[in-house]
């Protein structure tokens, strides 16, 4: 019986050890773009101290990093992966999360809201809105970051 159980802990032991091993390798390229956006940010934008850091992938991929300037306001930075374009905008001058939120539904009711992220849409900063219907169909909605304009939706009916 004993040696059952040590069976177990050992097989349960390897398994934990090869999952541990396959997320550290698979945060690895993610560790190394936060590392490149902050350097990139630093340099050509005013960030000074970073609080969050997220990857956009829409018609082009960018960095976003959330955080302080030097004059110690809150700030976001976008970043294009491929040409490091840099556009930073104060939060202040922006919609927040749920105002975009309330945007959108305002004029439309989805079943669920999935997802709401910052991006980026034909270079202008946006609100990406991910959601579903009654009907299960998927929905994406871009809103722009300062004016609140609705640019652009995609319904799936």
């Amino acid at each position: 019986m004993k040696k059952w159980i040590w069976i177990i802990v050992v097989v349960v032991l390897i398994g934990l050890a090869v999952s541990i091993n396959t997320y550290v390798q698979a945060m690895k390229p993610v560790k190394s773009a936060r590392e490149v956006a902050e350097n990139i940010a630093k340099k050509e934008a005013d960030l000074k101290e970073v609080d969050s850091f997220q990857l956009y992938n829409g018609k082009e991929a960018y960095y976003i990093l959330e955080g302080k300037n030097d004059d110690n306001k809150d700030i976001i930075v976008w970043i294009n992966e491929k040409s490091h374009k840099v556009t930073e905008k104060l939060k202040k001058d922006g919609l927040t999360k749920q105002e975009a939120l309330n945007i959108l539904l305002s004029k439309q009711t989805p079943e669920k809201v999935n997802h709401v992220c910052l991006g980026m849409y034909d270079g202008i900063p946006v609100w990406e809105i991910y959601s579903h219907t009654d009907k299960d169909s998927i929905n994406y909605h871009w809103i722009d970051f300062e004016t609140g304009e609705i640019l652009l939706t995609i319904e799936n009916y």
